[in-house]
């Protein structure tokens, strides 16, 4: 049970590429269309991914079976932690636009979206993971540990691996 909730690391760049398009797909169309209930399953699917990553996400499987594995220039493996985190960013929002929805309003809920589809944005077609960007700033001021990835805490880690890939 324990490995079913549980979050990749690393993570195929391509797919959580392709979970941001999917994410910025179904905020844009719930803005466009006056879509509020498109709310539930967005919400639906952080909460999928904060839990157990892409195992009991639609959105997630698609991604790392269909969509990611054909994204071959977008293929490369970053760490999970901080993707983990920017999944926990996009449930705060769009949990709280489910809320806020569910109290006052589409009217209220609907602007809750607009930092979502732009961290999305930047994810999806720049490779720029806001959340992932938040995560190491914690690091750095030490409210996240650095053993919750010590990749993200040493990047020669990372320098070391691309040079001996390279060799």
């Amino acid at each position: 049970m324990k490995n079913f909730f549980s979050f990749p690391n690393p993570v195929n760049d391509a797919a959580a590429r392709t979970v941001a398009l999917g994410v910025l797909t179904m905020a844009l169309v719930a803005l466009a269309t006056n879509t509020a209930w498109l709310l539930i399953p967005l919400t639906y699917g952080f909460v999928a991914r904060v839990a157990a990553g892409p195992k009991i996400s639609p959105l997630g499987q698609f991604a790392v079976r269909v969509a990611g594995p054909r994204l071959t220039t977008w293929q490369k493996s970053v760490p999970g932690p901080p993707k983990r985190f920017a999944q926990v960013l996009g449930l705060a929002f769009t949990g709280s636009a489910t809320i806020v929805w569910l109290t006052a309003g589409w009217g209220d809920a609907r602007w809750i979206l607009i930092p979502l589809i732009l961290a999305a944005s930047l994810e999806g077609f720049f490779g720029y993971c806001l959340g992932c960007t938040v995560f190491g700033w914690l690091m750095r001021a030490g409210v996240i540990p650095e053993e919750i990835c010590l990749e993200c805490g040493d990047l020669s880690r990372r320098y070391a691996s691309v040079t001996h890939d390279n060799s």
